[in-house]
């Protein structure tokens, strides 16, 4: 099993490497690969060195998987070329996500989709990642309506540049911007460009992705994303409107049983999802478990993920092994 990681030196690159090594991947050769005045440094998995290459020598590896987090344009151009050399491409992303042709998994909620003709696979946004994960066991049960999310999330969601900045503003240091506006002791309500319609390219992504892993476009979805400043993970507010009405103890036993979740809802004692908690894991945490007592068969919750794991490498990792589970690569 030969697996490269394309962008082995991001972010999100790093992360995907550090969470092969945790879950202990079957691989048998890995093959890192990033920009070409990388190439030839080394990087270090499970003890020993692996020296960084080149696109072309990768695909001429033929490698059996090939997670990429490496851009939107360096996917268009590549995915393809590993799809010819006979690789399983599971891209990062934003490029192939509302292709109809690709798929656009979450496995908790739609990966028995995916067959041995995925030859490129799309990760999905971040914020909906952990949204999904909790929605679809409560769809199954109560079928949803409509679903208004707010988000508050990490400056990890934006890169190095961002965290530099944020850490550079509290020391008073003044370096280069990853956003129009200060970030510490402040919130931006501007995630990604805005579109025409007043929303951000961030919150269509939410919605536009939502109707497309849970396979319902009856689904209405409203999103406002927030840049917050705080580090290891992505917070959302989510309230969900239902065809049938729930019984609140039931709502919880569901998401309690269901894989990837855990609840954290135990208000007399302050116990509620935060990020620093869910920073380094790869589980979606679930709390603030309410009625809307404003409207009818309405529910309010708090979802918490690490946006560099479950939201980004965990899950393509997690895409990766069930691939293999199911014998599609």
């Amino acid at each position: 099993m030969k697996v490269a990681v394309v962008g082995a030196t991001g972010l999100v690159g790093t992360v995907m490497l550090k969470v092969l090594e945790e879950r202990n991947f079957p691989l048998t050769e890995l093959i890192p690969v990033a920009s070409e005045k990388s190439v030839g440094k080394e990087i270090t998995f499970k003890g020993k060195k692996f020296p960084i290459v080149s696109m072309d020598t990768a695909i001429s590896m033929k490698p059996d998987i090939a997670l990429f987090s490496a851009g939107g344009n360096t996917s268009l151009e590549h995915a393809p070329r590993f799809k010819e050399a006979g690789t399983t491409v599971i891209d990062n992303s934003s490029a192939w996500r509302m292709d109809p042709a690709i798929k656009l998994i979450v496995p908790e909620v739609n990966a028995h989709e995916l067959s041995i003709d995925n030859k490129i696979i799309a990760n999905p946004n971040c914020s909906t990642i952990q949204m999904v994960v909790v929605l679809k066991p409560l769809h199954n049960k109560y079928k949803i309506k409509r679903v208004v999310v707010s988000t508050y999330q990490s400056v990890t969601g934006t890169g190095v540049k961002a965290v530099e900045q944020l850490m550079n503003e509290r020391k008073g240091i003044d370096g280069p911007k990853a956003y129009p506006y200060e970030i510490d002791l402040n919130v931006l309500p501007h995630i990604d460009v805005f579109m025409e319609n007043g929303y951000t390219k961030e919150e269509m992504k939410m919605v536009k992705e939502t109707n497309k892993i849970m396979s319902d476009d009856s689904i209405k979805v409203t999103a406002t994303t927030v840049r917050i400043p705080v580090m290891g993970g992505h917070s959302e507010s989510v309230n969900i409107e239902f065809e049938n009405d729930f019984d609140l103890a039931e709502v919880r036993s569901i998401l309690e049983k269901s894989p990837g979740i855990i609840v954290v809802d135990d208000v007399a004692n302050l116990k509620y999802p935060m990020p620093k908690d869910a920073h380094e894991k790869d589980e979606v945490f679930v709390g603030r478990i309410r009625r809307d007592e404003s409207a009818p068969k309405a529910l309010n919750l708090w979802i918490v993920a690490d946006n560099l794991r479950k939201g980004a490498a965990t899950n393509a990792v997690q895409i990766a092994e069930y691939l293999i589970q199911k014998e599609l690569v």
